[in-house]
């Protein structure tokens, strides 16, 4: 097993948990995207940092393009995204230049994925905005 996969394994079975319960409460950082294995029909929830924006949100990719929970919303045609305790109908997905997500993100949050060499963003468009 490699380290990255050993890493992300420790993500999942530590970090996770604790940030998806502390989002579903609306506190934190975090946010929760559910959705659904486009494989398995099996329902997730994954924890993301978001930025609101005027048409939704504006999500970092960590990981990179091909994490499942951006594939199965994708192949699902959407997504639910809870943030700060609310609910929000995301009904599609778009990729963003690093620029446009950085700005979303502002100081010094912004400041942190520069110095990370993060340039992976999504606007996550939020139905009826």
């Amino acid at each position: 097993m490699s380290a990255r996969s050993l890493w992300l394994a420790f993500i999942k079975r530590t970090v996770n948990p604790l940030a998806v319960r502390s989002a579903l409460r609306g506190r934190g950082p975090f946010s929760i995207i559910e959705h659904i294995g486009r494989v398995s029909g099996r329902r997730y929830r994954t924890p993301i940092i978001v930025a609101p924006v005027a048409k939704g949100f504006v999500a970092e990719l960590t990981y990179g393009p091909k994490v499942a929970w951006y594939l199965n919303s994708g192949a699902a045609g959407g997504c639910v995204l809870r943030y700060r305790g609310s609910a929000f109908r995301v009904d599609a997905i778009d990729r963003l230049d690093a620029d446009a997500g950085l700005r979303a993100y502002g100081a010094p949050r912004s400041w942190i994925l520069r110095l990370l060499r993060r340039h992976d963003f999504l606007l996550l468009h939020v139905a009826g905005r």
